[in-house]
């Protein structure tokens, strides 16, 4: 029996895909710009935390209210379709006709499957949601898991540039190390990344990775010419 292998969760490799990203990479870039301007591990790892307690706060309370403006969006809508419904009987009817014209389909076919559908409003209204405006009804609890889902991945992802300056005594060791394993996770990460979403999962690596050290590069730089030539 043939079965198709089609992704289920796109919503939480998304939420994964945000919090990981922003987590490995501004916490890197931040550790780096203070390794650059201070002489003690202590510091940059309490500006770490601090960091990432406070980015996965903000990212999770965004990661709510985006998921919450597309629920209320979503509803708004449910609600003008069933106004017009009611409103403009006729001009629903035809817009139904004209979403099978596109698919070819013969005047015959439209008004069969115009006139069908108009016998049950909930369906009718659900048709016109998903092929008309595109739109899905949104789970119910979608705007917690995101939050949540965000808030993780963003801690997760910020502890490992801070991985180098625990297990070292000095900024210059600590940034060493730390610029290993991020750019390992970042390859990672990007690779993985780049399969789950049906891109070349190389050059999303190659991407994911220059972008974070590059960033990581910026703030080490000016943090350094900052502390060195005031």
């Amino acid at each position: 029996m043939h079965q198709e292998g089609h992704f289920k969760q796109p919503a939480f490799v998304r939420d994964v895909i945000i919090g990981l990203s922003d987590g490995i990479t501004v916490p890197f870039a931040l550790t780096a710009g203070i390794s650059g301007a201070v002489a003690s591990n202590n510091i940059i790892i309490t500006a770490g935390i601090a960091e990432i307690c406070a980015g996965s706060i903000a990212m999770g309370l965004g990661g709510f209210l985006s998921a919450k403006t597309e629920e209320e969006h979503y509803y708004a809508e449910l609600a003008r379709e069933y106004r017009e419904l009611k409103e403009c009987y006729e001009i629903e009817k035809q817009e139904v006709r004209h979403v099978f014209a596109d698919y070819g389909l013969s005047k015959e076919a439209q008004d069969l499957i115009a006139d069908e559908l108009a016998k049950d409003e909930k369906k009718w209204v659900e048709f016109m949601m998903r092929y008309e405006l595109g739109l899905e009804e949104p789970d119910a609890q979608r705007a917690r898991k995101s939050a949540m889902n965000i808030a993780i991945s963003y801690i997760v992802g910020g502890i490992i540039p801070l991985l180098g300056y625990i297990t070292t005594s000095t900024p210059e060791h600590g940034l060493r190390d730390s610029s290993i394993f991020t750019i390992l996770c970042l390859i990672i990460f990007g690779y993985l990344k780049s399969k789950f979403t049906g891109q070349n999962p190389v050059s999303g690596a190659l991407k994911t990775t220059a972008i974070g050290v590059l960033a990581a590069s910026a703030a080490f730089g000016i943090a350094y010419a900052f502390n060195h030539f005031k």
